[in-house]
């Protein structure tokens, strides 16, 4: 009887049954992300056009796509009356402008917040708004006001659809080491914090790696961000399967990047789809970005890494309680994400995620996971503990 083991049809056959997997699990899920979602409006837009007919004291104003230097220059040249002058009248351009200072950003941030206060306390009290709607206005105000609180350092927000935003933790000016925390799906404005298993949210997983930081090395100056400025898919449905908003988001990512003050190193963070972003983002990341670390991955859009084309050291992990490893890992016509990254065949450097209980616990203090994540966000790669308990990934 001729054996299958390593032929081409078994390969094709499991390819499909995998895909037949996919398919199912999209269909039990109602395909979740074809239902769009809500907007009100897209008041960031209707700012820059503002922005572009608008000037200060007679000088015209910059192309908002214009390079980060060429943004910082202008910036520059303005006096610092000029400059709150023009984060009061363009918050929503000011607010999210890579180039811009980004104490200039926050206090944008801080007005374009209040202003999407007011509009949900409108929508509250609209009459002709459905109960859902009202409660949803309710939420949205609510999660806007703490966010506009002066202690908060809001770096990106955009209130369009279901919002986004990214908070800095430290000094990003001072910081000798730049962290970034990159979310998965069902991120929004409203999951941007979690009052209830906080670790599992973007704010939540920055400032637990930020002390985790803190404690691994007193005296290296730390900054992290916590990264929602991208669209991500709802729930676990085509969106989530496909690349399309992680090609978009590894724009947005790589935009802020070379943004970034200064040239200390950078690393970056990703969980969940959030992996799938950076692995798109890889092939364009700037040079200063030391370190890919990822945690519960579907996948990076890749089957090893050197398809990634980067010259950071990328990092994998993955808890044995963690459901996404029942996710079929393929590529097969753009649906799928390729290799499993803790796959000794992918070549990245597995580390140990003991303690980190499911899919959101990587964060969790108190983990190897955590500890591993903020040894590489200082710098000390020889305290990274591997996933076979030996020391193959940190040599």
């Amino acid at each position: 009887m001729t054996s299958f083991d390593s032929s081409p049809t078994l390969t094709a056959w499991r390819a499909l049954l995998a895909l037949a997997v996919v398919f199912v699990m999209l269909a039990t899920t109602g395909w979740t992300a074809v239902r769009q979602h809500k907007s009100d409006g897209q008041p960031r837009l209707a700012a820059l056009a503002a922005w572009s007919r608008g000037s200060i004291d007679g000088l015209d104003l910059p192309d908002p796509d214009a390079r980060p230097q060429r943004l910082a220059h202008f910036f520059a040249s303005l006096t610092a009356t000029e400059r709150t002058r023009l984060a009061d009248r363009y918050p929503l351009v000011v607010g999210n402008l890579n180039g811009a200072p980004v104490t200039l950003r926050y206090q944008a941030n801080r007005v374009a917040l209040n202003q999407a206060v007011t509009v949900e306390e409108r929508r509250v009290h609209d009459p002709e708004l459905s109960p859902d709607g009202r409660k949803d206005a309710s939420n949205r105000m609510n999660r806007f006001g703490a966010l506009a609180s002066r202690d908060r350092q809001i770096l990106a927000f955009d209130p369009a659809g279901s919002g986004r935003v990214a908070e800095v933790y430290g000094d990003l000016d001072q910081a000798q080491r730049v962290s970034i925390v990159v979310p998965g799906v069902d991120t929004t404005a409203l999951t941007f914090e979690k009052s209830w298993r906080p670790y599992s949210a973007p704010v939540g997983m920055a400032k637990s790696l930020y002390a985790a930081e803190q404690s691994a090395s007193p005296t290296t100056r730390t900054a992290v961000i916590a990264w929602a400025d991208y669209t991500a898919p709802v729930g676990i449905g085509v969106d989530a399967a496909i690349g399309r908003l992680a090609e978009d988001g590894a724009v947005r990512l790589n935009g802020l990047v070379t943004a970034l003050p200064g040239s200390t190193p950078v690393e970056l963070f990703c969980h969940s789809y959030g992996s799938v972003l950076c692995g798109v983002a890889a092939r364009e990341l700037p040079s200063r970005v030391s370190d890919v670390a990822v945690a519960g991955s579907p996948g990076m859009r890749a089957e090893k890494v050197s398809e990634l084309d980067t010259n950071a050291t990328v990092w994998a992990m993955r808890d044995r309680d963690d459901w996404i490893q029942d996710v079929p890992h393929l590529d097969v016509g753009g649906l799928g994400h390729g290799q499993d990254p803790v796959d000794p065949a992918f070549g990245a450097r597995v580390m140990s995620a003991k303690g980190a209980i499911g899919h959101t616990g990587y964060f969790t203090p108190g983990t190897a996971s955590l500890s591993n994540f903020a040894a590489i966000g200082v710098g000390s790669y020889q305290e990274v503990s591997c996933a076979d308990g030996r020391s193959a990934c940190n040599s």
